[in-house]
C-alpha cells in the first residue's frame, strides 16, 4: 500500500503509547492483554521495536507478514520477536478486532547481568519466519497464559529484592515450555514436515546434478533453506528432530553419496571428484571423507575394487 508507515519502538513505553496502553507499570518488562485492543485503522504498518516480544494470539483477523511470508491467525497461535526485527500489519479495511491473548515485552536491559542475557538468543524460534509460528494446543496454551499473567501479577505486586529475580525465573520456564512445545510440532505434523525432508533431498539433489558446481561451490544452509522457503533455524530444528541430523549433516550426507559414486564408476582423480562437487581445496573433501567414512578417498576406492 502507497500509505505504508514504518514505526520503531525504543521503549516498552512508546508502544504502550502507540497501542493505546497506560503507561507500563515496569519499564523494562510488560505483559499486554490484548482483548483491549479493539481496532485497527485501515493501512499497512511496520513495526521495529528495540526489546523482545512474545505474542500468543486467538482469532487475531489481520493478516501479519514477517519477512516475505504471510500468517493469517486463528487460534492460539505464538510468534517470537528478538530486537530489531521488521513486523508488518496489513489491514484491508478499519478493522474490528476479534482477538484474545497476551503479549509479553522485555526490554534487553532487564535481563542486564543476569544468565538469561547471553543464553535467550539461543532461542531459535527468535529467528523463525511468521509463517512457522508456534501453533498451541488448550493444554499448552493455558500453560503459557498462565506464565505470562504470572509475570503481570509480579511486576504489580509490591516491588521488592525478590522480584526481578522471579520474573526471570518465570521468562525462562516460558521459553523452555515453548522450546519443548517447538518440538511437539515438528513431531506431530509429520506428514507436512516429511514433505520438507523429500523437498530436501530433492533440492540437494539438483544442485549436485548442476553442471555449474565448480562455479558455485557447495551447496549452503542458507540456500537450502531459501528453496524451501522456510527460514534456516526452523529447518534446522525440525530436520534434528526428525532425523538427528543438521541441515548442514543432510548436505553432507548427499555429498558424500556422491563422492562414492564418483569413486567407485570413474578414474577421475580425488581432485577432480572434489572440484566436481564444488569444494574448492581437495583436502577439505578428503577430510571430510574421512570423517564421514572412516577412510580416505583413495582407500574407499581400493576397498570398493
Amino acid at each position: 500500500m502507497a500509505n505504508m508507515q514504518v514505526h520503531r519502538f525504543k521503549t516498552i513505553s512508546e508502544f504502550h503509547q502507540f497501542r493505546g496502553y497506560p503507561g507500563p507499570e515496569n519499564p523494562l518488562i510488560s505483559v499486554l492483554n490484548l482483548q483491549e485492543i479493539k481496532r485497527l485503522p485501515a493501512n499497512e504498518v511496520s513495526f521495529v521495536k528495540d526489546f523482545y516480544s512474545i505474542a500468543l494470539k486467538r482469532n487475531f483477523n489481520v493478516k501479519m507478514k514477517y519477512g516475505q511470508q504471510d500468517l493469517d491467525y486463528n487460534d492460539g497461535v505464538m510468534f517470537f520477536m528478538a530486537p530489531g526485527q521488521l513486523l508488518r500489519l496489513e489491514v484491508e479495511t478499519d478493522t474490528e478486532l476479534r482477538h484474545s491473548g497476551w503479549m509479553l515485552l522485555v526490554h534487553p536491559d532487564f535481563l542486564w547481568n543476569t544468565p538469561l542475557a547471553k543464553t535467550i538468543r539461543q532461542y531459535e524460534y527468535f529467528d523463525y519466519a511468521v509463517n512457522e509460528a508456534l501453533f498451541l494446543s488448550e493444554r499448552e496454551e493455558t500453560t503459557i497464559s498462565g506464565i505470562m499473567q504470572s509475570i503481570q501479577q509480579e511486576y504489580q505486586a509490591n516491588i521488592d529484592k525478590y522480584s526481578q529475580d522471579l520474573m526471570i525465573a518465570q521468562l525462562e520456564l516460558l521459553l523452555k515450555y515453548s522450546e519443548r512445545f517447538y518440538q511437539r510440532q515438528f513431531i506431530t505434523r509429520k506428514i507436512a514436515n516429511h514433505k520438507v525432508l523429500d523437498r530436501l533431498e530433492s533440492v540437494i539433489s539438483e544442485y549436485l546434478n548442476s553442471d555449474d558446481l565448480m562455479k558455485t561451490g557447495l551447496p549452503t544452509v542458507q540456500y537450502v533453506a531459501n528453496a524451501l522457503n522456510i527460514s534456516p533455524n526452523y529447518l534446522g530444528g525440525m530436520l534434528k528432530t526428525l532425523t538427528g541430523l543438521t541441515t548442514q549433516q543432510h548436505i553432507h550426507e548427499k555429498l558424500i553419496e556422491r563422492a562414492k559414486e564418483r569413486l567407485s564408476v570413474t578414474d577421475l582423480s580425488v581432485s577432480e571428484i572434489a572440484y566436481e562437487l564444488g569444494f574448492e581445496h581437495p583436502q577439505s573433501f578428503s577430510k571430510l571423507f574421512k570423517t564421514k567414512t572412516h577412510l580416505s578417498p583413495l582407500e574407499f576406492r581400493q576397498s570398493f575394487n
